[in-house]
């Protein structure tokens, strides 16, 4: 007599044979000759506080590449390659002078714009020191921040103004800030730069993560599931959430991610309402890690920095690792993804529209570099209007 056969069920979906994951290098690497860092390299980008640039070299890290900042004694700010021309020794250890920095090794002096001044040890301070020259990239002061060009030098654009940054209120004052306000986390955070970037076209997160899993972290208006539209526009992709609020009005609400690395973003705690009143700028130091620096419209000094996010009293810095877990922000969310989200493992759904239309807009950008043509947002007009964003907070009805 045949034994009776019983099928075993066997549960297929475990981790077992999980393929490497995978991300999408053409959106998140940046260093130089990478298609997004060569895209990148086609606008300017903030590097530092206007403070920042001293007597004293700074090392910077910008898209990959070290670099140091100085400002010599007439006043001016000079970003350069970190090694001497010469033989090779870090210009860190340099000395600022009037009219540049001289390296410790050799004292070979050096201008904003990399030209050799002087060579000491030659005759007649370098008889061919024209040959030489330090490489160096375009530094500009504009809103309390410095800014650097690190693309092609025939495809230098015009430094952009904005709008919202140029028409101040009545007892308004323009106050820049480096310490990466709406990362939720330190100043510099440890994850891809686009982590964040497209976090800025997820309204939804802010219903889950800042309010019903770690508690209200913003105002509780902000928890109410939205009604979100995206827009795709020349610049950017703009998402527009209506709240309806206990008094039968709507919070109609705007945010942008604008190019190249633009946060629009109006004040989560709306505590003003009308037009945006700060932008922010995602700087990728490179493919692992990224600052935001902040300029906006204030009352008073020091009110950008005291809109970070506190949780119970503390700020992120001040939170135990068992509060961290608790009550997550923004900054656990993107670093939990990974140092670099693995795409090959995303499951998009409806309420990821932002994000689609996100990558395609910086797609169609990556393509236009590629076939010699401009990116999207670049002006080469000196008399170029300031941009103009939509974004802000606004009561209806």
């Amino acid at each position: 007599m045949n034994a009776r056969v019983i099928p075993i069920e066997v549960d297929t979906g475990t981790a077992y044979g999980r393929p490497a994951p995978t991300y999408k290098p053409e959106l998140t690497e940046v260093g130089a000759g990478t298609p997004m860092g060569e895209l990148l390299r086609r606008y300017w980008h903030p590097v530092g506080l206007v403070g920042d640039a001293t007597d004293t070299p700074r090392k910077l890290r910008v898209l990959g590449e070290d670099l140091i900042l100085f400002r010599d004694g007439e006043g001016r700010p000079g970003l350069v390659y970190p090694h001497c021309a010469h033989r090779g020794t870090s210009l860190y250890y340099g000395k600022v002078e009037a009219r540049g920095i001289r390296c410790c090794y050799h004292g070979w002096l050096f201008d904003v714009k990399g030209h050799c001044l002087e060579q000491p040890c030659e005759p007649d301070l370098g008889r061919a020191r024209d040959k030489v020259r330090q490489p160096w990239y375009p530094v500009q002061e504009q809103y309390g921040l410095l800014w650097a060009y690190l693309g092609p030098p025939d495809k230098k654009p015009v430094l952009p103004r904005y709008e919202c940054l140029e028409v101040l209120d009545e007892g308004e004052l323009l106050e820049a800030d480096d310490s990466s306000i709406g990362g939720g986390g330190p100043p510099v955070i440890p994850c891809n730069w686009l982590q964040h970037y497209e976090n800025l076209v997820d309204p939804f997160h802010v219903v889950i993560l800042h309010s019903s899993f770690s508690g209200t972290q913003f105002v509780p208006e902000m928890a109410q599931m939205p009604q979100v539209t995206w827009e795709t526009h020349d610049i950017g992709v703009r998402t527009i959430s209506l709240r309806t609020l206990a008094d039968g009005r709507t919070l109609r609400r705007i945010s942008e991610a604008g190019l190249p690395t633009l946060r629009v973003i109006p004040s989560p705690r709306l505590g003003r309402f009308g037009r945006v009143e700060s932008l922010g700028w995602v700087l990728p130091i490179d493919d692992h890690s990224f600052r935001i620096y902040v300029v906006g419209r204030v009352k008073e000094p020091g009110e950008l920095r005291r809109m970070r996010t506190r949780m119970n009293g503390k700020l992120w810095e001040e939170m135990s690792e068992e509060e961290h877990q608790r009550h997550p922000n923004d900054v656990e969310a993107m670093v939990g993804q990974g140092v670099i989200a693995k795409h090959s493992e995303e499951h998009l759904a409806t309420s990821d529209r932002g994000i689609v239309m996100l990558r395609r807009l910086l797609l169609k950008q990556l393509d236009a570099v590629r076939e010699g043509r401009d990116p999207a947002g670049v002006s080469f007009d000196p008399d170029a209007a300031p941009v103009v964003f939509s974004a802000g907070n606004w009561v209806e009805g």
